[in-house]
């Protein structure tokens, strides 16, 4: 029996950029950073001042919608984000029920809500004033709280899910939904992943990781020197192809290919040898030939293990073709979003798709010859292929890989 096709038929983005897709890709597309600088009063020594980080007033327009009573930013992000989609994609009160899944990837949860309750708390301990803890904590910061929210919201009752995998948590719950779907285990899925981590705690975590950017993050180039953090969510609204013609929904595009693959060696210093694994699957997935991706939205951390990890496990997977293929890594322009990162990425590989249109990699100094290639840069640069690809690798060696095949192939 020949599985059935699924396509995006909705997608939504809240990201430092500003609200909505069109923020995120117009952004991208001109190589426009929302790097800002960010000084945080709890932490006195903080060595690292840059961040792509969402304020308060951005999230200001949605005051009547939220509920910060009951919601740590990581769930508001994702009803934002998801209102888009679902809003994009046409969805009416008769298409949720047990037929629709909801599967949205984070990786630190409610941090907003555990960063305030510990710092009352440690005050408290060390002679500080008696401190009320957040009654509401555990539910704000469990990581499955996002994917709640936008279940009970909307009303959907099939499966749900949390993948808690790190950077690669958004790519796999979009991978999983992808092949839920196509085993019949639902007929459409709200999917993609939320992280609202810009706080002084996990900020001063990731400092002290030494793998912080103090001025700016320059994947590929040869003067690159680490990350810049970054939070936000990005949705997608993935349904059978059957599902989204019978509603009259005009598909975006279509998940053609998924592979995932752990490196079960170092927890931080990625392997090669995974990542190209992930790219392989998810060609073979697709059943496409090289020739046939014009882009990769790379993982492009700009640390400097990171990035030439990757360049050697897209060698691979290229081949002599690897020359010809767009690549580029948008972090210098939205930040690593962790566990929202593969959403936020592949909304941007979706536009770039359906764009043919591969926006350059921020801040790009000289070329690398341990490298050997220069990623776009400068300006968005014209592609023409059926294909685009975008990758996540997360610590502990967790890769995934998507691979988004135009409309026009349907």
């Amino acid at each position: 029996m020949t599985p059935p096709r699924i396509v995006i038929t909705g997608a939504g983005a809240f990201s430092p950029c500003g609200a909505g897709v069109d923020a995120l890709w117009s952004s991208a597309r001109d190589g426009v950073s929302a790097a800002r600088e960010i000084d945080f009063d709890t932490i006195p020594d903080q060595k690292v001042k840059i961040a792509a980080s969402i304020d308060a007033a951005m999230l200001a327009p949605y005051a009547d919608r939220l509920k910060p009573r009951m919601q740590d930013r990581v769930a508001g992000f994702a009803l934002i984000a998801a209102d888009e989609a679902i809003t994009q994609a046409g969805l009416t009160e008769a298409d949720f029920g047990e037929d629709c899944g909801v599967i949205v990837g984070s990786g630190f949860g409610g941090a907003e809500t555990l960063d305030a309750n510990y710092l009352k708390f440690f005050t408290q301990h060390y002679g500080g004033s008696p401190q009320r803890l957040d009654a509401m904590a555990i539910p704000k910061i469990m990581t499955n709280a996002a994917a709640s929210w936008i279940s009970m919201t909307w009303g959907a009752r099939g499966p749900a899910y949390c993948i808690s995998t790190a950077c690669s948590s958004a790519s796999q719950s979009i991978g999983l939904a992808y092949q839920l779907i196509r085993a019949g285990a639902m007929e459409r899925c709200i999917t993609g992943g939320s992280e609202a981590c810009v706080v002084a705690g996990v900020f001063r975590a990731w400092e002290m990781l030494r793998v912080l950017s103090p001025d700016a993050c320059r994947p590929f180039s040869r003067d690159r020197n680490g990350m810049m953090l970054g939070e936000g969510a990005g949705i997608l609204i993935l349904e059978t192809l059957e599902a989204a013609e019978a509603r009259g929904a005009e598909p975006l595009a279509e998940i053609v290919g998924y592979g995932t693959t752990t490196d079960a060696g170092d927890l931080l210093r990625p392997d090669p040898d995974g990542a190209a694994g992930a790219m392989t699957r998810a060609m073979a997935d697709a059943g496409l030939r090289a020739d046939e991706v014009g882009y990769v939205n790379a993982h492009g951390t700009a640390t400097v293990a990171n990035d030439l990890s990757e360049t050697q496990a897209m060698r691979r997977v290229f081949g002599n073709r690897f020359d010809e293929v767009a690549v580029s890594s948008t972090k210098p322009i939205h930040g690593h979003a962790l566990g929202a990162a593969g959403a936020l990425e592949t909304i941007i590989t979706l536009q770039a798709l359906r764009n043919r249109l591969a926006p350059p990699s921020g801040n790009f100094g000289e070329l690398d010859p341990a490298i050997g290639f220069e990623p776009v840069h400068g300006a968005a640069r014209a592609f023409d292929a059926p294909a685009a690809m975008c990758n996540s690798f997360a610590f502990g060696g967790i890769n995934a890989s998507l691979i988004l095949g135009s409309a026009a192939r349907l």
